[in-house]
């Protein structure tokens, strides 16, 4: 009975977007969010403690429910390498829904996303709902690991550049050797960035932020010892 109430369950919930599949640097977002969720995923097996994935775009693509055991840690390692999802938008706060509506117990959650173009925000007044993030919080011990690639906050100047939303599919020629539209670009990230500061202090969730060319076994160190 006393093993079986100090029972840990552990949820991943990661974003695979069409914005994970870019990387300038040495691999793709989607590689590095793979391996952090991977790390995550055998702490919790060493631990003797139960491990289940949501895999969200702008729908939930696929849950696979906590358990324990080697075995089903390899399943989810498996899913993490080679799941393709359906669709390619992000929705944030549908992921912390149904978190919430399938994780009735609390549990500690690993929100594991680039935030690109979207992040957890408040629904519309006059609904009577709480917004997702704020219920996710409190109910379970929440964290948000947020990985970017170094050209996600800065453009390089290279001249006249064709470039594709990867969520969206819409095509446009940027002129990055404008010292205005980079920095509007660089202007842009720093917004969304104190957008989510501003989500962390509001809810008290913990929180790493870490690029793709960076020691992610560094940052989550810090993330367990705040």
């Amino acid at each position: 009975v006393y093993e079986e109430e100090r029972e840990l369950t552990v949820m991943l919930l990661v974003d695979v977007s069409g914005s994970r599949n870019f990387g300038s640097v040495s691999q793709m977002k989607r590689d590095t969010m793979a391996e952090v969720a991977a790390t995550l995923a055998f702490s919790t097996i060493e631990n003797n403690d139960k491990v289940g994935v949501i895999f969200f775009s702008d729908q939930i693509e696929k849950f696979i429910p906590p358990k324990k055991g080697k075995s089903h840690v390899l399943h989810i390692i498996r899913e993490l390498l080679s799941f393709e999802p359906q669709h390619t938008g992000t929705d944030i706060n549908a992921a912390l829904q149904f978190l919430t509506n399938a994780q009735k117990r609390r549990c500690t959650a690993f929100l594991i996303s680039d935030f690109i173009g979207a992040y957890p925000q408040p629904l519309p007044k006059g609904k009577g709902v709480t917004d997702p993030v704020t219920i996710a919080s409190r109910k379970h011990d929440l964290s948000a690991i947020q990985i970017y690639d170094r050209r996600d906050a800065e453009m390089p100047n290279v001249g006249l550049l064709k470039v594709r939303d990867p969520e969206t599919g819409a095509r446009v020629w940027v002129d990055t050797s404008l010292s205005s539209v980079r920095n509007a670009y660089a202007q842009a990230w720093r917004d969304q960035q104190a957008a989510l500061e501003t989500i962390y202090t509001k809810t008290g969730m913990n929180h790493i932020s870490m690029r793709t060319d960076e020691d992610y076994v560094k940052e989550l160190m810090q993330l367990f010892n705040n």
